[in-house]
C-alpha cells in the first residue's frame, strides 16, 4: 500500500466531527505512506460543515466536501469516493463508534485482496437495530451469496481502481452491498476483520427511518437484476483471443 484516502462522511454531527476529524488524522499521521482525509458534509442543517471547514490548515491533507442538498448516506459516500485520488480509500462514519487506529488491522489484511471489510464484533447499537441489521444482512445472503457477516458495517477498506469496473448508482444503504457484490462479481476477493464497536455518546443515527430501510429493500432487488444485466453484457463485450490462420 502507498497512499490512502480516508473518506468520512457526515451528516447533522455537529457534536462529533471535530472528535472525527482529530482521530482520523492522528490514525494517518502514523501510517508511512502519502494520505489524505476526505470529510463529505452530506447537506448537513447544522455546524458540521463550518466546523469541518474551520479545521482546515489544523488538520494536516484535509478536503472537505460538500454535498448540497443532502444526498444520503450513500450519495455522500460516492462524493467522498470519486473525489479521492489515492490508491486505496478507507471510509468510516463520522459518529465515532469505531476506533480510526483499527485501520491498521484493515490494511494487515489487504495483501492483494480487493476489499478488506470489518464486522462489528460487539454492537453497541439498539435492540430494534440490530434485529433490523441481521435481516438485512440474511436478505443480501440469500440474493447474492456469502460476502460478510456484517454487510453494513461502515468501516471498510478497498482499492480504488475497483471504481473501474463497479457502478454504484445507490444514494442509501445499498451502497455496501453494491460495492461488494460488484467487486466479488469482477473477481476481487473479500476479507473480513473484527472491529470495536462504540455506544455513540452524542448526535442521532438515521438510518433506522422506516422510508430508508423501504427504499434500501427496494434498491436491492433491483440491483439483483441489474448485476445479472452488468455480467451479461460484460461476458457478450469481452474480447476474444486473436485467432492466427495456418
Amino acid at each position: 500500500m502507498n497512499s490512502l484516502s480516508f473518506v468520512i462522511p457526515a451528516f447533522n454531527e455537529e457534536p462529533n466531527v471535530a472528535e472525527a476529524l482529530r482521530r482520523a488524522s492522528a490514525t494517518c499521521q502514523t501510517l508511512n505512506f502519502d494520505y489524505e482525509i476526505i470529510l463529505v458534509n452530506d447537506g448537513s442543517r447544522d455546524r458540521t460543515g463550518e466546523i469541518a471547514k474551520s479545521m482546515i490548515g489544523q488538520i494536516p491533507n484535509l478536503r472537505v466536501v460538500e454535498n448540497n442538498p443532502n444526498r444520503g448516506y450513500g450519495g455522500s459516500l460516492k462524493a467522498g469516493f470519486y473525489a479521492a485520488v489515492k490508491e486505496w480509500i478507507a471510509f468510516a462514519p463520522s459518529d465515532n463508534q469505531f476506533d480510526f487506529q483499527q485501520a491498521r488491522d484493515l490494511m494487515a489484511q489487504a495483501g492483494k485482496v480487493g476489499i478488506v471489510t470489518g464486522y462489528r464484533a460487539n454492537d453497541a447499537d439498539s435492540f430494534m437495530r440490530r434485529v433490523n441489521r441481521w435481516g438485512w444482512n440474511w436478505l443480501v445472503r440469500i440474493l447474492f451469496g456469502y460476502m460478510t457477516r456484517d454487510i453494513d458495517c461502515g468501516f471498510k477498506l478497498f482499492r480504488r481502481e475497483i471504481l473501474q469496473h463497479v457502478t454504484l448508482l445507490s444514494d442509501g444503504a445499498m451502497v455496501d452491498t453494491e460495492l461488494l457484490a460488484g467487486a466479488r462479481a469482477r473477481g476481487y476477493e473479500i476479507v473480513e476483520v473484527p472491529l470495536k464497536h462504540l455506544p455513540r455518546t452524542a448526535g442521532s443515527p438515521t438510518g433506522a427511518n422506516y422510508k430508508v430501510i423501504l427504499r434500501a429493500f427496494r434498491d436491492l432487488v433491483r440491483f439483483r437484476f441489474r448485476l445479472w444485466r452488468e455480467l451479461e453484457d460484460e461476458k457478450k463485450n469481452r474480447v476474444k483471443p486473436a485467432t492466427t490462420e495456418q
